[in-house]
C-alpha cells in the first residue's frame, strides 16, 4: 500500500503545486487591491480567504484537518501563540483556524521578498521579519512587534524551534524570542499550540508530496506571563510537546 501511495503522489503533487501556485498568483493582486482600497481590515479578510484556499489545495492530496480548542480565548486581549513547527503548511493552518484572533507571524527576513502573495502579506500585514543572524536587527524588531500586538490586541505567532522538524519530533525551544515578547507584551495571554502530522506532507522532500495526511491543530491550556520566565518557558514547552504524536 505504501508503494501505491507513493506512485499516486507524483501526479497528485503536480496538480497540487499547480493549484497552490495559482492561488498565490491570484491573491497577490487581490491583496494589493484590498490593502489599497479597503485598508488593513479588508486586506486581512483577503488573506483569511487565501489561507482557506491554500488549505483546500491540500484536499487534492487527500488531506484532512482537525481543530481542537477547549478554551475560551479572549478577543479583546493580546495573545502570544507559541507553536511547534513541522512544515510551511503550519502557517495557513494557524492563520485560518485562529483567524478571529488576528494572528501576526514572526518570520525570517528572507521570506519578505520574491514569493507571490506570501511576501506581500509579510511586508504589509503587520508581521515581523527578523534576521536570525543579526541580533542588532532582530531584537529591536521583536520588541517593536510585541508592543504592536499589545497596542492592537493582535496575536503574535512564534515558532521557538526556529526551523521546522523534519520527522515530527520537537526540537529544543530557543528562549530568546519568547523572553523578548514576555518583556514587551507583559499583559498578553500565552497560548501553546500543538500541530501534528504536517511534516508528513514533506516526508519525501518537496516532491512528491505525502498524501492522505490528517493534519491536526490543538490549542493547549493558556498561561499568564509571570515574573519567572524560565518556569513559564518550561510549562509552554511541556504543554506543546506532550501532545505531539510522531
Amino acid at each position: 500500500m505504501g508503494a501505491i501511495k507513493k506512485i499516486l503522489s507524483y501526479p497528485l503533487s503536480i496538480i497540487f503545486y499547480l493549484c497552490f501556485g495559482l492561488t498565490l498568483v491570484i491573491f497577490h493582486p487581490l491583496q494589493w487591491l484590498g490593502k489599497t482600497l479597503g485598508g488593513e481590515s479588508t486586506h486581512r479578510g483577503v488573506v483569511n480567504i487565501m489561507n482557506l484556499c491554500l488549505l483546500r489545495c491540500l484536499h487534492v492530496l487527500g488531506c484532512t484537518f482537525s481543530f481542537k480548542n477547549s478554551y475560551d480565548l479572549p478577543l479583546g486581549k493580546p495573545i502570544i501563540l507559541v507553536s511547534n513547527h513541522q512544515s510551511m503548511f503550519d502557517i495557513p493552518l494557524i492563520s485560518w483556524y485562529l483567524h478571529k484572533y488576528r494572528p501576526k507571524f514572526i518570520s525570517k527576513i528572507e521570506l519578505g521578498k520574491g514569493i507571490p502573495s506570501i511576501s506581500f502579506n509579510l511586508r504589509n500585514g503587520g508581521h515581523a521579519l527578523i534576521d536570525r543572524k543579526n541580533p542588532k536587527q532582530s531584537i529591536p524588531t521583536l520588541s517593536k512587534f510585541a508592543k504592536f500586538i499589545t497596542k492592537n490586541n493582535f496575536s503574535g505567532v512564534i515558532f521557538p524551534e526556529g526551523t521546522r522538524s523534519r520527522d515530527g519530533k520537537p526540537k529544543e525551544f530557543a528562549p530568546t524570542g519568547l523572553k523578548i515578547l514576555f518583556k514587551y507584551a507583559p499583559d498578553a495571554l500565552v497560548v501553546p499550540v500543538t500541530i501534528n502530522n504536517s511534516w508528513k506532507l514533506l516526508r519525501f522532500g518537496n516532491f512528491p508530496m505525502g498524501i492522505g495526511v490528517h493534519l491536526t491543530l490543538e490549542v493547549q491550556e493558556p498561561l499568564v506571563i509571570d515574573k519567572e520566565p524560565e518556569i513559564l518557558l518550561e510549562k509552554i514547552e511541556e504543554r506543546i510537546t506532550l501532545a505531539i504524536r510522531t
